[in-house]
């Protein structure tokens, strides 16, 4: 089950590129993180950034996970990533738009599926973000350090908008 790739294939064992996200992995369901895994990066990676987002929300993209700092010897995340802000490893996550640390899932308003982002980056070096970082923040410090990214989106929708 991959993604679309730019070097790097992303892939979840719970859903496929295009397809939906398990009720498990959105705010209707447990709202944990999904699985995820990847294929090796280019030499020089040093850490992993991830950042997953639903473009279609109606305020412009919404920022569901923050993650950085990701060791370059890691080629899976579990599924259920604490929403802590430091993690084993030295892997940090930020602050979503929910305005919470780690890890929130699809909770889009009823009607038309939303598309939901996993973006992953392979970068040349540890970043010097403190966690809780934003998505903007996380963007602006790696956009010199970026060797390679992949993606895999995911689907979910509402029919009457319930929890």
């Amino acid at each position: 089950m991959s993604g679309r790739s730019f070097g790097l294939d992303l892939q979840s064992p719970v859903f496929s590129n295009g397809f939906p996200v398990p009720r498990d992995y959105t705010a209707d369901g447990r709202n944990v993180s999904p699985p995820l895994r990847w294929s090796d990066p280019p030499d020089g990676t040093k850490s992993f950034a991830l950042i997953c987002e639903d473009t279609d929300a109606p305020n412009g993209a919404f920022t569901h996970w923050v993650l950085f700092n990701v060791p370059a010897e890691v080629r899976e995340l579990p599924p259920n990533i604490a929403a802590t802000p430091d993690l084993d490893g030295g892997a940090r996550q930020g602050k979503n738009d929910f305005g919470r640390i780690g890890y929130g899932g699809p909770a889009p308003p009823p009607g038309t599926p939303h598309r939901y982002i996993f973006k992953l980056y392979a970068l040349n070096t540890k970043l010097g973000l403190p966690a809780a970082a934003t998505k903007e923040q996380l963007l602006e410090v790696m956009r010199d350090h970026h060797l390679a990214e992949g993606q895999l989106f995911g689907v979910y929708s509402r029919s009457d908008g319930s929890a």
